[in-house]
């Protein structure tokens, strides 16, 4: 069968996404482009509302090949077909299989028997209660850049949040089998290892856990042979400890880098967004982050128009923008999400007002990050290359890759194909959100 792929929202739909793809593969099925696929694959996003209206613009879209090809189906999983359900079987009927996250380790045999008989539909939507682990495939070079899932689900509730209902709660890995990932992934030519869960802080601290803390399981990881590059997201600000923080500044491959969400800078809509911190106690995580490791770059998550948001609310977040001063951030208007506690919150702000507060913020983020890059023109950065550039010249191939801190850099290159390699550049040039760099010597 051919098969086709297509990912919305977070990182962690990305990873699902590919190892649906590597599974499927390994049972002789063939990934296609959209034209020649025979089955498609969706990994849906609810946390916004503009995600879930893509998903049912796409379903629109691909009924044109059920249309063409009966035959042809569509397999709808992640936090909208778990909140939407068997629902999608009556608005779009070749909509045969719903998955949630805890169905994904299923969908391999469950597309099977789709193939097999025409007229069954399937739903994996139950939450279980222990981490439903995965078939791994052993064999096969891997990419240099590789996700790995350490737990799933989360239990912060936090009012405008809908992933607890849509992720269930939260299950850590056993770090044996995370560990085991890790070092098959690295033996198989990974490079850089990122660890995905909800709130990767809390990891091992549910009753799933088996006594490994977030920091402990670092520890392992990074002491894997090869492996040139460490990182997570995301991180809750109310769990980071301080044995998470020193990783900072003893591990040498744990990139200085960290996706910390604050969300606001006022206190009292932390307080209504159930986030269980303040602002104080934010700034103080920051100054001890960067008192461990000066050059960590931050980044974090903002959402602006929280009903009950006054201007000095927001004023208090330009104020932290300012404090911190982030090397990026993402920013959207609060919208409210069906079934959490801020749906039903009064003194929801007007669309204009927010769009305004999301301009204003956004504007000042993007004056600190060209600020920011503007401080790494002269220094040396090693960049692990992700593929070819969308810059090119008339007669130099540019290539893209993040360094350290996960900034983006382009370079210009003569060497043959530099994908997963390693490259040490001098940079030469800010641009807007990345940087222009020039290769040093032969890459690795």
């Amino acid at each position: 069968m051919c098969f086709h792929i297509l990912n919305f929202g977070c990182q962690m739909n990305v990873a699902d996404g590919h190892w649906l793809s590597q599974n499927l593969m390994s049972r002789g099925w063939t990934a296609v482009s959209e034209q020649d696929a025979q089955v498609f694959i969706i990994t849906t996003c609810s946390v916004r509302e503009k995600p879930e209206q893509k998903v049912y613009s796409l379903l629109g879209r691909l009924k044109e090949y059920v249309d063409k090809n009966p035959d042809v189906f569509v397999a709808v999983g992640g936090c909208v077909a778990q909140q939407v359900g068997e629902e999608f079987w009556n608005r779009f009927p070749f909509v045969r299989l719903v998955f949630g996250t805890d169905g994904t380790a299923m969908v391999p045999q469950a597309l099977e028997r789709l193939v097999s008989d025409p007229d069954l539909r399937i739903s994996l939507l139950d939450f279980l209660d222990y981490y439903p682990e995965r078939e791994h495939n052993e064999k096969g070079s891997v990419e240099a850049q590789t996700f790995v899932n350490i737990m799933q689900g989360c239990d912060n509730f936090c009012t405008y949040c809908i992933v607890p209902f849509t992720r269930g709660r939260q299950k850590s890995r056993a770090a044996s089998a995370v560990v085991a990932e890790c070092m098959s992934l690295v033996s198989r030519g990974a490079r850089e290892l990122t660890l995905l869960g909800q709130n990767v802080n809390s990891y091992g601290q549910d009753k799933h856990g088996d006594g490994t803390s977030f920091a402990q399981l670092l520890h392992r990881i990074s002491d894997i042979p090869g492996l040139e590059r460490l990182g997570f997201v995301t991180s809750h600000p109310k769990d980071i400890a301080q044995e998470v923080v020193d990783a900072f500044g003893m591990l040498s491959n744990l990139s200085p880098q960290l996706h910390l969400p604050v969300q606001s800078g006022s206190n009292a809509v932390l307080q209504a967004m159930g986030r269980k911190y303040t602002r104080e106690h934010y700034l103080e995580i920051v100054q001890n982050l960067r008192q461990t490791c000066p050059h960590i770059a931050l980044t974090t998550d903002f959402i602006v128009g929280f009903p009950g948001e006054t201007q000095k609310d927001f004023e208090d977040t330009l104020d932290l923008v300012k404090k911190v001063r982030f090397v990026s951030s993402f920013s959207f208007k609060y919208s409210d999400r069906p079934g959490v506690r801020a749906e039903k919150f009064p003194d929801k702000i007007e669309e204009e007002e927010k769009s305004q507060r999301l301009q204003i913020l956004q504007d000042l983020q993007n004056r600190i990050t060209i600020e920011k890059l503007n401080q790494m023109v002269g220094q040396e950065v090693t960049v692990l290359v992700e593929g070819p550039s969308k810059i090119q010249g008339d007669t130099q191939t540019f290539w893209r890759g993040r360094d350290c801190g996960g900034r983006i850099v382009n370079f210009a290159s003569s060497f043959p194909d530099l994908s997963g390699k390693m490259v040490l550049t001098t940079i030469q040039e800010a641009k807007r959100h990345s940087l222009i760099g020039e290769i040093r010597g032969e890459p690795w």
